[in-house]
């Protein structure tokens, strides 16, 4: 069922001319302090496996606002995301985390 809403979200977003919803979430982490290639990755894996609801969350967390890319480490940013109080965002990030950071 979440793969369906995903698709047809990014359909949507392409006929739109719109940035895809990976472009949007690796934007909001590099935003957040994370490197760009881990954004990436994480933004990759992040949006096969979180609802729309649950990315929205992790773009507004606003512990990291306005940070340079690079500024804060996978393991920081899977720390605060605990602040959500979401068991699959904290498991998805932590588990995109040690994956894309080799």
């Amino acid at each position: 069922m979440r793969k369906i809403f995903v698709i047809t979200i990014l359909a949507s977003a392409l006929l739109s001319g719109c940035a895809t919803p990976e472009t949007r979430i690796k934007n909001a982490l590099v935003d957040k302090g994370l490197s760009e290639p881990l954004a990436s990755c994480m933004a990759d894996r992040m949006v096969d496996k979180l609802s729309t609801g649950q990315l929205l969350k992790i773009r507004k967390l606003k512990k990291f606002e306005k940070k340079d890319a690079g500024d804060i480490s996978a393991n920081e940013f899977v720390k605060y995301t605990r602040a959500l109080q979401d068991p699959e965002i904290v498991s998805v990030t932590a588990s995109s985390a040690v994956i894309c950071s080799f």
